[in-house]
Protein backbone atom coordinates (compact mmCIF):
# COMPACT_ATOMS: atom_id res chain seq x y z
CA UNK A 1 0.00 0.00 0.00
CA UNK A 2 1.45 3.57 -0.83
CA UNK A 3 1.67 5.89 2.33
CA UNK A 4 -1.05 8.77 2.34
CA UNK A 5 -1.56 11.78 5.02
CA UNK A 6 -4.74 11.31 7.23
CA UNK A 7 -6.92 14.02 8.88
CA UNK A 8 -10.62 13.73 10.56
CA UNK A 9 -12.59 16.77 10.20
CA UNK A 10 -15.47 17.54 12.50
CA UNK A 11 -17.64 19.96 9.96
CA UNK A 12 -18.82 19.67 6.39
CA UNK A 13 -16.68 23.40 5.21
CA UNK A 14 -13.31 21.89 6.84
CA UNK A 15 -13.70 18.09 4.89
CA UNK A 16 -14.58 20.04 1.50
CA UNK A 17 -11.07 22.63 2.31
CA UNK A 18 -9.18 19.33 3.15
CA UNK A 19 -10.11 17.47 0.41
CA UNK A 20 -8.97 20.72 -1.76
CA UNK A 21 -5.65 21.38 0.19
CA UNK A 22 -2.79 22.63 -2.00
CA UNK A 23 0.22 20.47 -1.12
CA UNK A 24 3.57 22.58 -1.21
CA UNK A 25 4.54 21.65 -4.44
CA UNK A 26 1.85 23.87 -5.75
CA UNK A 27 -0.66 20.73 -7.25
CA UNK A 28 -3.88 19.76 -5.46
CA UNK A 29 -3.39 16.55 -3.74
CA UNK A 30 -5.43 12.98 -4.71
CA UNK A 31 -7.23 12.95 -2.05
CA UNK A 32 -10.10 10.57 -1.20
CA UNK A 33 -13.15 10.73 1.57
CA UNK A 34 -13.21 7.96 3.64
CA UNK A 35 -16.21 7.14 5.84
CA UNK A 36 -17.07 3.14 5.92
CA UNK A 37 -14.15 1.89 3.75
CA UNK A 38 -16.11 -1.11 2.86
CA UNK A 39 -14.92 -0.31 -1.10
CA UNK A 40 -12.15 2.05 -0.71
CA UNK A 41 -9.39 0.08 1.75
CA UNK A 42 -10.00 -3.12 -0.66
CA UNK A 43 -9.30 -1.02 -3.98
CA UNK A 44 -6.25 0.95 -2.16
CA UNK A 45 -5.07 -3.35 -1.00
CA UNK A 46 -5.32 -3.77 -4.80
CA UNK A 47 -3.16 -0.55 -6.04
CA UNK A 48 -6.22 0.57 -8.27
CA UNK A 49 -6.92 3.64 -6.15
CA UNK A 50 -4.09 5.67 -4.66
CA UNK A 51 -5.02 8.21 -2.42
CA UNK A 52 -1.90 10.68 -1.27
CA UNK A 53 -4.42 11.73 1.27
CA UNK A 54 -7.37 10.08 3.47
CA UNK A 55 -10.29 12.49 4.67
CA UNK A 56 -12.09 10.71 7.64
CA UNK A 57 -15.51 11.76 7.39
CA UNK A 58 -17.06 9.77 10.03
CA UNK A 59 -17.48 12.78 12.52
CA UNK A 60 -19.54 14.65 10.56
CA UNK A 61 -23.28 15.55 11.92
CA UNK A 62 -24.42 13.83 8.40
CA UNK A 63 -26.12 10.76 10.27
CA UNK A 64 -29.87 11.56 11.11
CA UNK A 65 -32.98 10.11 9.56
CA UNK A 66 -35.96 12.46 9.79
CA UNK A 67 -39.40 13.40 7.73
CA UNK A 68 -39.45 16.30 5.41
CA UNK A 69 -42.14 19.08 5.44
CA UNK A 70 -43.26 17.51 2.30
CA UNK A 71 -44.12 13.91 3.66
CA UNK A 72 -40.72 12.46 2.31
CA UNK A 73 -37.72 11.49 4.63
CA UNK A 74 -34.17 12.25 4.39
CA UNK A 75 -31.43 9.75 5.32
CA UNK A 76 -28.14 10.76 6.11
CA UNK A 77 -25.39 10.24 4.09
CA UNK A 78 -23.11 8.86 7.04
CA UNK A 79 -26.24 6.78 8.43
CA UNK A 80 -25.13 3.30 7.72
CA UNK A 81 -26.90 0.99 5.61
CA UNK A 82 -27.91 -1.36 8.51
CA UNK A 83 -29.21 1.94 10.52
CA UNK A 84 -31.30 2.78 7.28
CA UNK A 85 -32.79 -0.68 6.62
CA UNK A 86 -34.06 -1.00 9.84
CA UNK A 87 -35.50 2.55 10.45
CA UNK A 88 -39.43 2.52 11.49
CA UNK A 89 -39.93 4.95 9.20
CA UNK A 90 -37.80 3.53 6.34
CA UNK A 91 -39.66 0.16 7.13
CA UNK A 92 -42.97 1.31 7.05
CA UNK A 93 -43.11 3.89 4.06
CA UNK A 94 -40.36 2.52 1.78
CA UNK A 95 -39.79 -1.37 2.57
CA UNK A 96 -38.97 -1.45 -1.18
CA UNK A 97 -35.41 0.46 0.05
CA UNK A 98 -35.44 -1.21 3.42
CA UNK A 99 -35.60 -5.22 1.43
CA UNK A 100 -32.83 -3.82 -0.82
CA UNK A 101 -30.44 -2.72 1.48
CA UNK A 102 -30.91 -6.25 3.32
CA UNK A 103 -30.21 -7.99 0.43
CA UNK A 104 -26.89 -6.65 -0.35
CA UNK A 105 -23.45 -7.55 1.50
CA UNK A 106 -23.35 -8.80 4.78
CA UNK A 107 -24.89 -8.15 8.23
CA UNK A 108 -21.25 -6.87 9.01
CA UNK A 109 -20.66 -4.85 5.87
CA UNK A 110 -23.81 -3.11 6.18
CA UNK A 111 -23.30 -2.36 9.73
CA UNK A 112 -19.90 -0.45 8.61
CA UNK A 113 -20.75 0.67 4.87
CA UNK A 114 -22.96 4.41 4.86
CA UNK A 115 -25.68 5.25 2.50
CA UNK A 116 -23.17 7.90 0.96
CA UNK A 117 -20.64 5.46 0.28
CA UNK A 118 -23.16 3.25 -1.17
CA UNK A 119 -23.65 5.50 -4.10
CA UNK A 120 -19.89 5.55 -4.46
CA UNK A 121 -19.24 1.54 -5.02
CA UNK A 122 -17.16 1.04 -7.51
CA UNK A 123 -17.44 -1.64 -10.43
CA UNK A 124 -16.44 -5.08 -9.13
CA UNK A 125 -15.22 -5.51 -12.72
CA UNK A 126 -12.04 -8.47 -12.89
CA UNK A 127 -10.01 -6.53 -15.52
CA UNK A 128 -11.04 -3.44 -13.35
CA UNK A 129 -9.14 -4.98 -10.07
CA UNK A 130 -6.27 -6.26 -12.21
CA UNK A 131 -3.67 -3.77 -12.26
CA UNK A 132 -1.60 -5.99 -15.09
CA UNK A 133 -4.43 -5.92 -17.42
CA UNK A 134 -6.06 -2.89 -19.51
CA UNK A 135 -9.15 -1.03 -18.79
CA UNK A 136 -10.01 2.41 -19.88
CA UNK A 137 -12.04 2.80 -16.21
CA UNK A 138 -9.09 2.29 -13.96
CA UNK A 139 -6.60 4.16 -16.69
CA UNK A 140 -6.87 8.05 -16.87
CA UNK A 141 -4.11 8.79 -19.42
CA UNK A 142 -1.24 7.66 -21.26
CA UNK A 143 1.33 7.72 -18.36
CA UNK A 144 -1.30 5.09 -16.55
CA UNK A 145 -0.61 2.32 -19.25
CA UNK A 146 -2.09 0.31 -21.37
CA UNK A 147 -5.44 1.18 -22.09
CA UNK A 148 -8.64 -0.36 -23.63
CA UNK A 149 -10.90 -2.80 -22.48
CA UNK A 150 -9.94 -5.74 -21.21
CA UNK A 151 -13.51 -7.56 -20.38
CA UNK A 152 -14.74 -6.72 -24.21
CA UNK A 153 -12.38 -9.76 -25.53
CA UNK A 154 -12.42 -11.48 -22.54
CA UNK A 155 -14.40 -13.19 -19.93
CA UNK A 156 -17.38 -10.90 -19.75
CA UNK A 157 -20.49 -12.82 -17.76
CA UNK A 158 -20.98 -10.25 -15.39
CA UNK A 159 -20.64 -6.93 -17.80
CA UNK A 160 -23.24 -4.57 -18.69
CA UNK A 161 -25.55 -5.38 -21.83
CA UNK A 162 -27.09 -1.90 -21.66
CA UNK A 163 -25.72 2.07 -22.57
CA UNK A 164 -22.27 0.69 -23.16
CA UNK A 165 -21.98 2.68 -26.52
CA UNK A 166 -19.65 6.23 -26.47
CA UNK A 167 -20.61 8.85 -28.77
CA UNK A 168 -18.79 7.72 -31.73
CA UNK A 169 -20.43 4.28 -31.68
CA UNK A 170 -17.41 2.63 -29.83
CA UNK A 171 -17.65 0.76 -26.64
CA UNK A 172 -14.57 1.84 -24.40
CA UNK A 173 -15.87 0.61 -21.42
CA UNK A 174 -18.89 -2.72 -19.87
CA UNK A 175 -18.47 -2.24 -16.39
CA UNK A 176 -21.97 -2.56 -14.25
CA UNK A 177 -22.37 -0.41 -11.12
CA UNK A 178 -22.95 -2.68 -8.28
CA UNK A 179 -24.98 -0.91 -6.02
CA UNK A 180 -27.76 -2.66 -4.71
CA UNK A 181 -29.39 0.38 -2.86
CA UNK A 182 -29.06 2.33 -5.50
CA UNK A 183 -31.24 0.53 -7.84
CA UNK A 184 -33.86 1.28 -4.99
CA UNK A 185 -33.25 5.22 -5.13
CA UNK A 186 -33.88 4.57 -8.83
CA UNK A 187 -37.27 3.31 -8.42
CA UNK A 188 -37.85 5.48 -5.55
CA UNK A 189 -36.97 9.13 -7.90
CA UNK A 190 -34.64 9.80 -4.79
CA UNK A 191 -32.71 12.99 -4.81
CA UNK A 192 -28.83 13.33 -3.93
CA UNK A 193 -28.07 16.72 -1.75
CA UNK A 194 -24.53 17.98 -2.06
CA UNK A 195 -22.01 20.76 -0.92
CA UNK A 196 -18.70 22.21 -2.19
CA UNK A 197 -16.84 24.86 -3.04
CA UNK A 198 -19.89 26.16 -5.13
CA UNK A 199 -22.22 26.00 -2.65
CA UNK A 200 -25.66 23.44 -1.91
CA UNK A 201 -27.42 21.88 -5.02
CA UNK A 202 -29.24 18.19 -5.62
CA UNK A 203 -29.10 16.54 -8.04
CA UNK A 204 -31.97 13.82 -9.04
CA UNK A 205 -30.87 10.05 -9.00
CA UNK A 206 -30.93 9.83 -12.45
CA UNK A 207 -28.45 12.40 -13.42
CA UNK A 208 -26.19 11.41 -10.46
CA UNK A 209 -24.46 8.03 -12.18
CA UNK A 210 -22.95 8.36 -15.74
CA UNK A 211 -22.96 5.82 -18.47
CA UNK A 212 -19.67 5.16 -19.35
CA UNK A 213 -19.40 6.98 -22.54
CA UNK A 214 -15.88 8.29 -23.93
CA UNK A 215 -15.16 8.98 -19.75
CA UNK A 216 -15.11 5.33 -18.01
CA UNK A 217 -13.37 6.76 -15.78
CA UNK A 218 -15.70 8.87 -14.43
CA UNK A 219 -18.93 7.04 -12.31
CA UNK A 220 -20.81 9.97 -11.45
CA UNK A 221 -21.33 13.70 -11.78
CA UNK A 222 -20.11 15.10 -8.88
CA UNK A 223 -17.74 18.14 -9.14
CA UNK A 224 -14.40 17.94 -7.58
CA UNK A 225 -14.25 19.07 -3.85
CA UNK A 226 -18.02 17.86 -3.77
CA UNK A 227 -19.49 15.94 -0.77
CA UNK A 228 -22.78 14.08 -0.38
CA UNK A 229 -24.85 15.64 2.90
CA UNK A 230 -27.94 13.50 2.21
CA UNK A 231 -30.60 11.63 0.36
CA UNK A 232 -33.75 12.47 0.08
CA UNK A 233 -36.75 9.93 -0.75
CA UNK A 234 -40.06 11.71 -2.09
CA UNK A 235 -43.33 11.34 0.08
CA UNK A 236 -44.49 8.13 -2.38
CA UNK A 237 -42.70 5.17 -1.25
CA UNK A 238 -44.83 2.23 -2.77
CA UNK A 239 -45.92 0.57 0.33
CA UNK A 240 -48.17 -1.88 -0.71
CA UNK A 241 -46.85 -2.94 -4.31
CA UNK A 242 -43.18 -3.63 -4.37
CA UNK A 243 -40.17 -6.23 -4.71
CA UNK A 244 -36.59 -6.26 -4.94
CA UNK A 245 -35.39 -9.52 -7.21
CA UNK A 246 -31.99 -10.83 -6.61
CA UNK A 247 -30.55 -12.75 -8.80
CA UNK A 248 -27.34 -14.13 -8.28
CA UNK A 249 -24.59 -17.07 -8.22
CA UNK A 250 -25.37 -17.71 -4.58
CA UNK A 251 -28.05 -17.08 -1.79
CA UNK A 252 -25.77 -14.26 -0.08
CA UNK A 253 -23.11 -12.13 0.28
CA UNK A 254 -22.74 -11.95 -3.81
CA UNK A 255 -23.24 -9.57 -6.68
CA UNK A 256 -26.08 -9.44 -8.81
CA UNK A 257 -26.25 -10.81 -12.18
CA UNK A 258 -29.43 -9.16 -12.72
CA UNK A 259 -31.71 -7.66 -10.50
CA UNK A 260 -34.94 -5.38 -10.57
CA UNK A 261 -36.57 -3.20 -8.31
CA UNK A 262 -40.63 -2.82 -9.13
CA UNK A 263 -42.86 -0.83 -7.19
CA UNK A 264 -46.83 -0.61 -8.62
CA UNK A 265 -49.76 1.45 -7.80
CA UNK A 266 -52.98 -0.20 -8.49
CA UNK A 267 -56.52 0.15 -8.58
CA UNK A 268 -58.20 -2.71 -9.13
CA UNK A 269 -56.34 -4.62 -11.25
CA UNK A 270 -55.54 -1.85 -13.19
CA UNK A 271 -52.28 -0.78 -13.20
CA UNK A 272 -51.91 3.45 -12.13
CA UNK A 273 -48.17 4.01 -11.75
CA UNK A 274 -45.15 2.05 -12.14
CA UNK A 275 -41.48 1.86 -11.41
CA UNK A 276 -39.03 -0.58 -12.91
CA UNK A 277 -35.02 0.00 -12.31
CA UNK A 278 -32.22 -2.64 -12.96
CA UNK A 279 -29.21 -3.53 -11.61
CA UNK A 280 -26.45 -5.66 -12.83
CA UNK A 281 -26.81 -4.50 -16.21
CA UNK A 282 -25.00 -1.38 -17.00
CA UNK A 283 -23.20 1.55 -15.77
CA UNK A 284 -25.53 3.09 -13.64
CA UNK A 285 -28.94 1.85 -12.44
CA UNK A 286 -31.14 1.49 -15.17
CA UNK A 287 -34.59 3.01 -15.66
CA UNK A 288 -36.63 3.91 -19.22
CA UNK A 289 -39.58 5.81 -18.45
CA UNK A 290 -41.38 5.15 -21.52
CA UNK A 291 -41.64 1.43 -20.54
CA UNK A 292 -43.26 2.19 -17.05
CA UNK A 293 -45.64 4.18 -19.62
CA UNK A 294 -46.35 1.40 -21.35
CA UNK A 295 -48.15 -0.32 -18.19
CA UNK A 296 -50.27 2.92 -16.61
CA UNK A 297 -53.85 1.82 -17.33
CA UNK A 298 -53.22 -1.61 -18.37
CA UNK A 299 -54.05 -4.89 -16.15
CA UNK A 300 -51.65 -6.55 -14.42
CA UNK A 301 -50.94 -9.25 -16.32
CA UNK A 302 -48.15 -11.31 -17.79
CA UNK A 303 -48.59 -9.85 -20.69
CA UNK A 304 -48.52 -6.45 -19.95
CA UNK A 305 -45.07 -7.16 -18.00
CA UNK A 306 -43.62 -8.72 -20.96
CA UNK A 307 -44.52 -5.46 -22.90
CA UNK A 308 -42.72 -3.28 -20.56
CA UNK A 309 -40.04 -6.06 -20.52
CA UNK A 310 -39.44 -5.76 -24.06
CA UNK A 311 -39.17 -1.82 -24.13
CA UNK A 312 -36.74 -1.93 -21.12
CA UNK A 313 -34.21 -4.50 -23.37
CA UNK A 314 -34.58 -2.97 -26.66
CA UNK A 315 -31.31 -1.74 -27.42
CA UNK A 316 -29.46 -4.58 -24.89
CA UNK A 317 -26.41 -5.61 -26.73
CA UNK A 318 -24.27 -8.82 -25.43
CA UNK A 319 -20.39 -9.30 -25.62
CA UNK A 320 -20.28 -13.01 -25.55
CA UNK A 321 -20.50 -14.43 -22.12
CA UNK A 322 -23.11 -12.11 -20.90
CA UNK A 323 -25.27 -12.29 -23.91
CA UNK A 324 -27.77 -14.97 -21.85
CA UNK A 325 -28.20 -11.46 -19.41
CA UNK A 326 -30.68 -10.02 -22.04
CA UNK A 327 -33.33 -12.79 -21.65
CA UNK A 328 -32.75 -13.16 -17.97
CA UNK A 329 -33.98 -9.48 -17.32
CA UNK A 330 -36.52 -9.72 -19.45
CA UNK A 331 -37.88 -12.70 -17.48
CA UNK A 332 -36.52 -10.80 -14.21
CA UNK A 333 -39.07 -7.94 -15.22
CA UNK A 334 -41.53 -10.32 -15.36
CA UNK A 335 -41.55 -12.01 -12.63
CA UNK A 336 -40.63 -9.07 -10.20
CA UNK A 337 -43.74 -7.40 -11.81
CA UNK A 338 -45.68 -10.33 -10.83
CA UNK A 339 -45.01 -10.85 -7.39
CA UNK A 340 -44.95 -6.74 -6.77
CA UNK A 341 -48.41 -6.92 -7.63
CA UNK A 342 -49.03 -10.18 -6.00
CA UNK A 343 -49.68 -12.30 -8.49
CA UNK A 344 -47.41 -14.64 -7.43
CA UNK A 345 -45.18 -15.93 -4.24
CA UNK A 346 -42.15 -14.07 -3.70
CA UNK A 347 -40.61 -17.58 -2.74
Amino acid sequence: MNPFSYTRPHDVSTAVDELLAIEPNGNPAPAKFIAGGTNLIDLMKENVERPVKLVDINRLPLTTIEELEDGGLRLGALATNADTAYHPLVEQRYPLLSETILAGASAQLRNMATNGGNLFQRTRCYYFYDTSMPCNKRNTGPSEGPSGCGALGGYNRIHAILGTEASDGNVHCIATHPSDMAVALAALDATIRVTGPNGDRTIPIADFHRLPGDRPQQDNTLQHGEIVTAIDLPPKGFPDYHIYLKLRDRASYAFAIVSVAAALELDGDTITDARIALGGVAHMPWRKPEAEDLLIGKPATKETFALAAEALLESAQGYGHNTFKIELAKRAIVRALGQAAKLEPTE
